[in-house]
């Protein structure tokens, strides 16, 4: 009976875009406090990831106020799909094609950082593109 609780229920959706790539695991505040080195590079960090109008964005898990300018913006490509692992299954077809599944979630994320991009006007510190792997 207390085998269900154990059971480990993280799900990984991927993409086969930057497979070749190295990702450089990074924590949210360190990548914060060292944006411009990490510019055009790969990394993978985990924070909370919040959506709504106008807002699909990562924020530090650890924090209790949530501010545009302590965030990045993340930019899902349709270049780059993402599957559950082991199916078929899109990371957006789920949930009437929307990505609430991870609103207010605490995920990891890999892609690219870049800083020229700053999302929904500009509000954020820079931007996580290419994003080719989503752990939740």
């Amino acid at each position: 009976m207390l085998f269900g609780a154990c059971h480990d229920s993280k799900k990984t959706y991927m993409s086969d875009c930057d497979a070749h790539m190295m990702f450089k695991k990074v924590s949210y505040g360190h990548l914060m406090d060292s944006l411009k080195y990490y510019d055009k590079k790969y990394i993978e960090v985990v924070g909370k990831y919040e959506e709504g109008k106008e807002e699909s964005a990562l924020f530090n898990d650890n924090l209790y106020i949530l501010k545009p300018n302590t965030a990045l913006w993340v930019n899902f490509s349709q270049d780059c799909p993402l599957y559950l692992s082991g199916t078929h299954k899109g990371f957006f077809q789920l949930d009437g094609g929307g990505y609430a599944h991870i609103k207010n979630k605490k995920i990891r994320i890999r892609g690219r950082l870049d800083l020229k991009n700053r999302g929904y006007q500009k509000q954020y510190k820079g931007c996580i593109d290419h994003v080719s792997f989503i752990e939740l």
